[in-house]
């Protein structure tokens, strides 16, 4: 078997609502072969990955994979699972998988989790997937893979790729508010919330983390001066620049000194306890490697304590401990450090809640300061430390002591950070015992370092005591309890009206002065200005709306394609939208039949908050029937139906029941809740209606309507926006009315057979006449999409002039202008078809087919190159409303 290819669906998605990798495997010569046709494979497998026999499989238990390769299964299935196993062996910790058929014989998609933070298109997702083919096809072929190697390296990549314990933890504890999160990039940074509510935290660092005060904590002796000048405890010590200098102050400040590096972190080349002056010239030597500048400092006795302060909170207080090995009576300290660091909480640097233990150079001098070394066995229950200082980064442990701090300590910890600035900081302390009053002698306690952006693995697991959530304390200093992180969020999806209802959404909720964030497929506004120009209908710019801190209300176009491609761009909207679903996109991205885009479209209905609201068509079965579906129904939605009419049977029994609806009654739009009926706005005065003529305008204005007063937008706020959409202004290039000489000319962007009825409809109606058509259709559709469609345009028009776009989007030059003929001749064998070479050829020859006051439709695939086109020809807007009656 090979892998075609494998992309990534980072939002939720057609299968989970986590984020998942989709590989597409071709099966070659174990096409139609299964797990049965291979006597004792199963039986090879399992031995190799015994944690194959807890896999639940379709069955729902434990043991569901054995009895089904028993039964017999195909090897993509197979794969699936020996990536999973795999995974999980490497501490990647994901349940999700699923193999469908993907449309040809031996030809099958993949589907796993991947964790939710973990970077985009990160490559441990293909190793792991090839290491489980290379495995099953291994076993096959009678071979004993050997996966150690692999798995070590694979687990290595995982370690430095995952989310640090500290990020993890906050991440955790914002996704427990129901606050977003999203990782930015491969970094440890997040981004919360959205909008205007969108805030930043990197590690235990948050965006109004004090640059001064970090500068300050970075500046070992600027963090002295400043606590000193404020009365607080901090040992006495200079900055030296040489050996004999810091042998001058540890003699003038009187042995023991601390020496270590100004700019220093993680306890690097800090050397304790030095009384003597070749060790303290040593130690010079070791932490100017780190830094010139050194700082030598009288050792205040005592206990090492690290207490982290969230805003003016004392949140949690830990009692550190050095490196160290607890003796056996049989093992060496080399064996007893490799026995500790069998234990799953160590790690690489800070990816876990414990440092693995090391015999470095550091921890070698140490031991032999004592007289040990390596191969030394202590006695049963000695400990020997590995190191004088005690720091998490250097393989130390944690103890809490939370609940026994006195509140002088408080007290002193809470003036100490007030004193740096800092919004969250870790303050290193040495005291006798942190239960008891501050000792009155000024050398019974020092504050040792401030640290901005402290680590939280010591309070988040102590190797001892209770643990302490202090990310939720760091959350909720971002976010206090009851603060909102989200703005209001509308999706709207469906296949046709899609951008016109977005803009119309988006013209509503500005109506009371909201700054609305929106994306469309001509790209992403925030208020009136376009911030990035592109067909914007995917994750990436549903992203860049609610990452933009001057949003105040998000309304997003979501397509077919970014769902299929990359999953939404969000979670749990407030309202969801369906316009309506119909032929389209068919042939693309294995979509074959309408139903395929049903079930991609009812994500968007699926993807809303608890108790939010859908707004669905009711004229349209695909779409009322989302109001059904089990996902749907787990959120208990508010279902806001609407319709052209009132009688609908649908809408009839939802206002009986008691529910919301929007419809149109003797020329008004009106909003009904049971039994009781407002009025909103005249029929006529919707503006882009051409006086209520475009029935698909007015069902767009219906849906914009039922989405804003979802949000509590007032009624005559509504009714104001309604009136005010003006196209040219508002919706440029969907329904807009000019005038070229005597020659109406309506812009649309109709592609498929259900728009171009529709607008088609419309000018019959308007101008009682055929007219004349200028047509391009996307290319990217399928050949029986693209014939039905011009088998449309023929019903409603008489003369066309086909034209081919620039962007051909796979097709052959010509091709799409055979295909449209072809259409066009089989529905209506009399109709006058003209080709062009390009737009302006295309409209030049419609113009000259029009007599005087009959319409030309112009149909198009780019927008600015047909404003472009029409100034040149001097063509005037005109409101909707002056079109004839």
């Amino acid at each position: 078997m090979h892998l075609d290819h494998l992309r990534w669906l980072g939002g939720p998605n057609l299968y989970v609502s986590r984020p998942v990798a989709i590989a597409r495997l071709e099966l070659e010569e174990l096409t139609g072969r299964e797990t049965t046709d291979f006597p004792g494979f199963a039986d090879r497998l399992v031995p190799l990955l015994p944690g194959l026999t807890e896999h639940h499989c379709s069955a729902g238990r434990p043991g569901g994979l054995l009895e089904a390769m028993a039964r017999g299964t195909y090897f993509g299935h197979v794969t699936e699972h020996v990536t999973l196993e795999l995974s999980s062996m490497v501490g990647r910790e994901v349940f999700f998988g699923r193999t469908v058929w993907a449309g040809a014989p031996g030809r099958y998609d993949v589907i796993l989790e991947c964790p939710r933070d973990e970077p985009p298109e990160h490559p441990i997702v293909e190793r792991l997937l090839r290491l489980a083919m290379r495995t099953v096809t291994g076993l096959l072929e009678g071979g004993a893979p050997v996966l150690d190697p692999e798995l070590t390296a694979i687990s290595s990549a995982y370690g430095q790729s995952r989310l640090g314990v500290s990020t993890a933890a906050l991440a955790e504890a914002a996704r427990r508010r129901g606050i977003p999160v999203r990782r930015m990039g491969h970094l440890n940074l997040l981004q919360l919330g959205h909008g205007k509510h969108r805030r930043m935290v990197w590690a235990a660092m948050t965006d109004r983390t004090s640059a001064v005060g970090m500068e300050a904590a970075a500046d070992k002796m600027l963090t002295k001066c400043l606590l000193e000048e404020a009365g607080l405890p901090v040992p006495s010590g200079r900055i030296v620049a040489s050996a004999e200098e810091a042998v001058a102050v540890m003699t003038e400040i009187g042995g023991p000194v601390v020496v270590k590096p100004l700019s220093g972190h993680h306890g690097e080349k800090v050397s304790i306890e030095l009384s003597g002056p070749a060790e303290v010239s040593a130690a010079f030597r070791e932490a100017a490697t780190v830094c010139e500048d050194v700082l030598v400092e009288s050792y205040v006795p005592g206990r090492d304590h690290r207490v982290l302060v969230v805003g003016d909170r004392v949140v949690a207080a830990a009692e550190l401990s050095p490196a160290r090995v607890t003796g056996d009576g049989r093992s060496t300290i080399a064996e007893l450090v490799d026995l500790a660091n069998t234990d799953p909480l160590r790690g690489e640097g800070h990816d876990r809640p414990l440092t693995r233990l090391t015999l470095g150079d550091t921890e070698l001098a140490h031991l032999a300061a004592r007289g040990l070394h390596p191969g030394c066995v202590p006695a049963d229950g000695e400990i020997v430390t590995l190191r004088r200082n005690a720091n998490l980064s250097t393989g130390g442990t944690s103890k809490d002591v939370t609940d026994r701090m006195h509140p002088d300590v408080v007290r002193l910890c809470r003036r100490v950070a007030a004193t740096i600035g800092l919004d969250v900081c870790g303050i290193d302390l040495r005291l006798p015992d942190i239960g008891a009053p501050i000792p009155p002698e000024a050398t019974g306690v020092g504050v040792i370092e401030v640290n901005s952006s402290p680590g939280l693995r010591m309070h988040l697991a102590p190797y001892e005591g209770r643990s302490r959530d202090v990310a939720a304390d760091i959350i909720d200093q971002m976010y206090p309890p009851g603060a909102t992180a989200r703005v209001p969020l509308v999706a709207v999806t469906g296949t046709n009206g899609k951008t016109t209802t977005v803009r119309m959404v988006a013209h509503l909720l500005g109506q009371d002065g909201r700054q609305v964030g929106m994306s469309t497929t001509e790209g992403v506004y925030v208020g009136n200005e376009l911030i990035y120009k592109a067909d914007a209908s995917g994750p990436r710019s549903a992203q860049m709306v609610l990452g933009n801190r001057a949003v105040e209300a998000a309304v997003l176009e979501t397509a077919r394609g970014g769902i299929v491609r990359r999953g939404l761009g969000y979670n749990r909207a407030d309202v969801a939208v369906i316009t309506n679903i119909s032929d389209d996109h068919l042939g693309v991205d294995d979509i074959d039949t309408v139903e395929d885009l049903v079930e991609i479209k009812a994500l968007v209905a699926e993807e809303i908050r608890p108790g939010g609201h859908i707004v669905l068509n009711a004229d349209d079965p695909r779409v009322a029937a989302f109001a059904e579906r089990p996902a749907v129904r787990r959120r208990k939605p508010v279902v806001r139906y609407f319709a052209q009419s009132g009688t609908n049977d649908i809408v009839s029994r939802h206002l009986r029941a008691g529910g919301v609806a929007y419809y149109t009654e003797d020329g008004w739009l009106v909003e009904a809740e049971g039994g009781r009926t407002r009025a909103l706005l005249p029929v006529g005065d919707v503006a882009g209606s051409f006086r209520g003529k475009a029935d698909y305008m007015i069902a767009n204005a219906l849906a914009a309507a039922a989405a804003t007063r979802a949000l509590g937008v007032p009624m005559s706020l509504v009714a104001r926006g309604l009136l005010t959409f003006d196209p040219h202004r508002c919706n440029p290039g969907r329904g807009c009315s000019f005038r070229v000489e005597e020659t109406p000319v309506i812009v649309d962007y109709a592609h498929n057979p259900a728009a171009v009825a529709a607008v088609g409809g419309l000018l019959r109606r308007v101008w009682g006449r055929d007219g004349v058509a200028t047509v391009t259709l996307p290319g990217d559709r399928c050949d029986d999409l693209v014939m039905e469609t011009a088998r449309e345009l023929a019903r409603s028009f008489d003369r066309v002039v086909v034209y081919e776009d620039e962007d051909l989007r796979g097709r052959r030059s010509g091709e799409m202008t055979r295909l449209i003929i072809d259409g066009l001749t089989q529905e209506r064998p009399d109709v006058r078809i003209h080709t062009a070479g390009d737009l302006k050829d295309a409209v030049g020859i419609a113009l000259g087919l029009t007599t005087p006051g009959e319409p030309l439709l112009l149909l198009y695939e780019k927008l600015q190159p047909v404003a472009d086109l029409l100034q040149t020809l001097g063509a005037a807007p005109t409101p909707t409303s002056q079109t004839p009656r």
